[in-house]
């Protein structure tokens, strides 16, 4: 049995399935995929990514890549740049899958940082896939490991590793004479949320910027729902079974063991497995009472942190987005921020508690990295930014959000967010055709894994990653202590992002309980 049908859940229902069980997948919406899904609901000529938009990590995990989607309908997508960052007066740090034509670009706008940034992707070259492995393995990554060691040796040592847990704001500074590579580092790393000046920081804004360059920002072709189905394609094509709009209120355990599930119908599903792609809050202490739970799993909840809420802006364009200074190859992501001070600043207002006035935004242009997205000469455009979890705001730095995130508050903070845009790209709002905003609560009610809006179940500081996550009585392993429950959402080790590591994770550990309750148990006298 599988809770959830978000990347997680389907990754370990197909891996199941795969070993010859017979697996049902229960699903709470009406359609699969989790955050990996799309619609034309604001205007049926565009589909617009509901949730998540870009999958590197979707082409750099084994999880995923093992499974073979393309041979079940996928077909991946790439803008002609991956990443761009406008600053200063109409110019550009552009990202590129060719590390060269980044290191020219970065070049000309301050000699010397294109050979840094050679450096750097030399150094990336030793140890990127058994860093990219060792994250996304089951805990502790004893092969990754064994691999990425020698790498990190032939890499610099000590140094290169020092190098890595630098705060980003600092190892930009370190690394490139100019603002245009700390921008892309920086820009990378607040995809997740680390203060830029955290240890942390460093190796996640690395670890983005490195697999852009090596396998790019890859979309599926026709919207992200695309992926999704591929994963159910290839799950029922082995015999598996997914019901929708069917969600559980109750994960049974008798005699401390899982014995099924209960949906909000009141129809029972037995079952000796169950693998939850479900957040850690929603699991612990709600799906499973705490009378249920080891000791140790109830305490390490009380301490779990949530990561930032989030706004998500949908626009559709009659036009391209009217860049200043547009570069010459249209990136398919582009960061919205005039500094990592900037930045910095916006990120440390999020985890205070205050909305920023002045928000670091995350933005996609779909139609320029897949034609089928909208009409020709239109764009399919969104924006994201962090905000503070609804019950931790404290107040907003501009003055006009309440933090109920209300139709009001959201249509003022996405006019905020509208208005960064239009500042690099004047022009932009004459061409919305129409707007839709999705805030924290609508986010969670399209979703219950997105708790107030959070996307990677859970902070990925250090406290809360590796065998910390999702707290350390589990020790970043997906077992939760209750014989036959698994976890296998974002909130279990490795963390968010579309990568399908937490349920493969999930299967394998489930497997490996199967195998050793059936191993034959020695005779005592």
């Amino acid at each position: 049995m599988v809770i959830g049908a978000g990347p997680n859940g389907l990754v370990a229902a197909n891996m199941l399935a795969d070993a010859g069980w017979d697996v049902v997948v229960l699903e709470a919406q009406s359609t699969p995929g989790g955050a990996v899904r799309s619609d034309r609901e604001l205007h049926p000529d565009f589909v617009h990514d509901t949730f998540s938009a870009f999958y590197p990590l979707a082409v750099a995990s084994r999880a995923m890549t093992s499974l073979r989607l393309e041979d079940h309908g996928l077909a991946w997508e790439h803008a002609p740049a991956v990443l761009g960052h406008p600053f200063g007066d109409g110019q550009w740090a552009v990202l590129h899958r060719d590390r060269d034509l980044t290191a020219a670009g970065l070049d000309a706008l301050h000699a010397g940082d294109g050979d840094a940034w050679l450096d750097l992707c030399r150094t990336w070259d030793r140890i990127g896939e058994p860093m990219v492995d060792a994250l996304t393995s089951p805990f502790p990554p004893v092969r990754a490991g064994a691999r990425l060691l020698p790498g990190l040796a032939r890499a610099g040592g000590l140094d290169t590793v020092r190098r890595l847990a630098t705060p980003v704001s600092s190892l930009g500074r370190e690394l490139f004479g100019g603002p245009a590579g700390a921008l892309l580092l920086a820009g990378n790393a607040g995809h997740a949320d680390f203060p830029l000046d955290s240890p942390g920081s460093g190796v996640f804004g690395v670890l983005m910027s490195m697999l852009g360059q090596t396998v790019g920002f890859p979309v599926p072709r026709g919207g992200a729902q695309a992926l999704t189905d591929a994963l159910v394609t290839r799950f029922t094509r082995l015999g598996g079974r997914i019901e929708t709009d069917a969600p559980v209120t109750r994960v049974v355990v008798r005699d401390g063991a899982v014995t099924g599930v209960v949906t909000r119908d009141g129809e029972s599903y037995d079952a000796r497995v169950v693998v939850a792609d479900v957040a850690a809050p929603r699991l612990f202490g709600e799906l499973v009472g705490e009378e249920d739970l080891p000791a140790r799993v109830v305490r390490g909840m009380r301490d779990f942190e949530l990561d930032p809420g989030t706004v998500k802006v949908d626009w559709a364009l009659t036009g391209p987005v009217p860049w200043a200074g547009n570069p010459g190859a249209a990136p398919g992501t582009v960061h919205i921020a005039d500094s990592v001070e900037e930045m910095t600043q916006t990120l440390a207002q999020v985890a205070s508690g205050v909305v920023p006035d002045r928000p670091f935004l995350l933005t996609g242009q779909m139609t320029t990295s897949d034609s089928t997205r909208s009409p020709s000469g239109t764009e399919s455009f969104w924006a994201y930014t962090h905000v503070p979890q609804p019950s931790a705001t404290r107040g907003d730095a501009g003055d006009e959000v309440t933090g109920r995130w209300d139709h009001d508050d959201l249509e003022r903070f996405a006019d905020r967010m509208q208005a960064r845009i239009e500042a690099r790209a004047p022009g932009f709002g004459s061409l919305v055709g129409a707007r839709r905003v999705l805030g924290p609560h609508e986010l969670e009610a399209r979703n219950a894994n997105l708790v107030g809006g959070a996307v990677n179940g859970g902070t990925s500081q250090l406290h809360q990653e590796l065998v910390f996550r999702p707290v350390p009585a589990m020790r970043g392993r997906a077992a939760t202590g209750v014989p036959g429950l698994f976890l296998g959402s974002a909130s279990a080790h490795p963390g968010g992002g579309v990568h399908g590591a937490a349920g493969a994770n999930a299967a394998r550990a489930a497997l490996w309980q199967h195998r050793l309750r059936a191993l034959p148990r020695r005779r005592t006298r």
